[in-house]
């Protein structure tokens, strides 16, 4: 599985979403660098995700708590070449995210 198929079965598992989409973005980095690899990114891959969710498990929680809770599921990920993680985590109080 890729990292996005991953992520998204850790984020349903631990918030029971509403609403979840992960989008990956890894190609609008295309000729980006990363790190100390001197060779330009081709765009290639899940490097790059976008994480739209809607619990109930953030009410009441900081947008802070919950980037914090996101990347802590996310840290696996991270660790095997996830460059970057864009989270939008909101309760159904606040309405779904924007789509791109």
């Amino acid at each position: 599985m890729g990292a996005s198929s991953n992520l998204k079965a850790k984020l349903e598992q631990a918030f029971s979403p509403s609403k979840l989409e992960i989008v990956n973005e890894s190609h609008l980095h295309a000729g980006h660098h990363h790190g100390d690899d001197h060779d330009a990114f081709d765009g290639s891959g899940e490097t790059h995700l976008r994480v739209r969710i809607v619990a109930d498990a953030f009410t009441g929680m900081s947008r802070v708590e919950r980037h914090r809770a996101i990347n802590a599921l996310a840290a696996e990920e991270l660790e095997a070449g996830l460059h970057a993680l864009a989270i939008d985590a909101r309760s159904p109080e606040e309405g779904a995210p924007a789509e791109a």
